[in-house]
């Protein structure tokens, strides 16, 4: 298991990348580039995470493939292609996005979120943007999602079922699968659940915190890791058992302290339970 995440520093050529990675104390990445990177920076960046055993996790692909616009649909298809093309290139495990949403808020709630109907839409706008591009060694993946599916293990599992490609895999967020008191007072076996059901499929996994608060109705807040409800225990001895390069990504943080507290927090955990962490050597 890899841990990654965000970084603060000049990352404007790949040895200053590669140093700030290796500041950080991390073994994974977000991609470093935009689709519109030149051929040969793009190839730099690449050899460079190879030397230095730096493994680039995901790709982002944030936008809509099934927004009930056509346009920003279309549009939203052609992204998602190009950023998975770009993973493909650089090396990427995975190209991640949601599975978009029925309304005009791309990444929020909608009563037609969780409808067969919109299933279906899923599906087909999935294949879409796999067979549009056809990628040889990365994955396209759909983040976990508290109001959109996949919304739980069940629903991921149908959905690599009816999608049919091999290079549809899985992306977990256990925090954004936790939208009420019964899963917040059950994260492990949420996690167990997960891991053990869609293991071999999984390809990246981002690392946060979840807060119940005592306010009605009811609250959930995003929070750094170690200072919510989210068994950390569970999810690192069930991601353990994975592919020891699996990327564990922290994100969601808007300070840099943040980032090393979190990181701290995560290797104290797998200290604590002898999980093996990748550690800059």
């Amino acid at each position: 298991m890899r841990l990654g995440g965000p970084l603060f520093s000049d990352c404007s050529d790949p040895d200053r990348w590669i140093d700030a990675l290796r500041a950080a104390g991390y073994r994974a990445a977000f991609c470093p580039l935009a689709v519109d990177a030149d051929e040969d920076v793009l190839k730099a960046y690449r050899r460079a995470a190879d030397r230095a055993d730096i493994v680039i996790a995901e790709v982002g692909a944030w936008s809509n493939p099934i927004s009930p616009d056509e346009e920003t649909r279309r549009k939203a298809v052609r992204y998602c292609q190009e950023q998975l093309a770009l993973a493909d290139r650089i090396g990427a495990l995975c190209c991640v996005n949601i599975a978009g949403a029925c309304g005009e808020q791309w990444d929020g709630p909608h009563p037609d979120n969780l409808t067969p109907e919109t299933f279906d839409r899923i599906v087909a706008s999935v294949r879409e943007i796999i067979d549009g591009v056809r990628p040889a060694h990365s994955f396209y993946t759909l983040e976990t999602m508290p109001w959109m599916y996949p919304d739980s293990t069940e629903s991921y599992r149908h959905l690599i079922e009816a999608i049919d490609r091999d290079r549809f895999a899985v992306h977990f967020d256990p925090v954004n699968l936790v939208c009420s008191p019964q899963r917040y007072f059950a994260t492990g076996e949420l996690i167990r659940e997960f891991v053990r059901t869609l293991g071999p499929h999984i390809k990246s996994c981002h690392a946060k915190d979840i807060l119940l608060s005592g306010r009605l109705t009811v609250h959930l807040d995003e929070a750094r890791p170690g200072t919510g409800g989210l068994d950390y225990a569970a999810l690192l001895r069930e991601m353990s058992g994975l592919d020891p390069d699996i990327p564990l990504l922290l994100e969601h943080m808007a300070r840099e302290e943040d980032y090393i507290e979190a990181a701290r927090y995560i290797r104290s955990v797998a200290a604590e339970n002898g999980i093996a962490l990748e550690e800059v050597p």
